[in-house]
């Protein structure tokens, strides 16, 4: 009951926007992960740390579109059921479910706290800061157990490159809203 009630605050198009969302998010990875790897492999920084700012944008863009605080974590959790019931992409395995849903959760955190429906320049940097961060921060935690040093340069990367998949991702967000493609509803809201 209490999802149906959820999922009801959901048009058709924001629905649409969120799987759309989650499967370019999911598509960018096998190719932007071996591109990356070739300038984080001189420096033994895990690919996904630099490339993670490129797929986490999906998710920024997504709430930015849709324009309601759950969105980030409705993709990512659409996410993570596709990498888990596909079992291709993702070398986690069931840990998948923890790596893709916290940097929705991030991103959600963040929207909450600034007050903002990534509706601006500040708020998707800044989300896409905490989405790529949390995600690295996770997987370093599950899978590498990095110490200190090398664990504060792939969390400086992963902020760089998170900031920057926002900075991309509010670029795209102003394009569609200059097109007017976004939902009247969330243009109503920003007012």
């Amino acid at each position: 009951m209490a999802f149906r009630k959820f999922m009801a605050g959901f048009s058709m198009f924001n629905l649409v926007v969120i799987a759309m969302m989650a499967a370019l998010g999911i598509a960018v990875k096998p190719v932007v992960v071996p591109l990356a790897h070739i300038i984080t492999g001189p420096l033994y920084i895990p690919g996904g740390v630099i490339a993670g700012g490129f797929y986490m944008m999906w998710i920024v863009m997504g709430a930015g579109l849709v324009g309601r605080r759950e969105t980030a974590t409705l993709i990512s959790v659409v996410q993570a059921i596709m990498i888990v019931s596909l079992g291709i992409f993702g070398t986690h395995g069931i840990m998948s479910f923890f790596t893709y849903i916290i940097p929705g959760l991030a991103i959600d955190a963040v929207l909450i706290i600034m007050r903002h429906r990534g509706c601006c320049m500040p708020c998707c940097f800044i989300s896409g800061i905490a989405a790529n961060v949390s995600g690295t921060f996770l997987v370093n935690l599950v899978f590498f157990r990095l110490p200190l040093v090398p664990l504060i340069l792939c969390l400086s990367s992963a902020a760089l490159s998170g900031g920057l998949g926002g900075i991309i991702a509010y670029s795209v967000i102003k394009q569609f809203r200059k097109m007017s493609i976004i939902n009247p509803e969330h243009e109503e809201a920003k007012k």
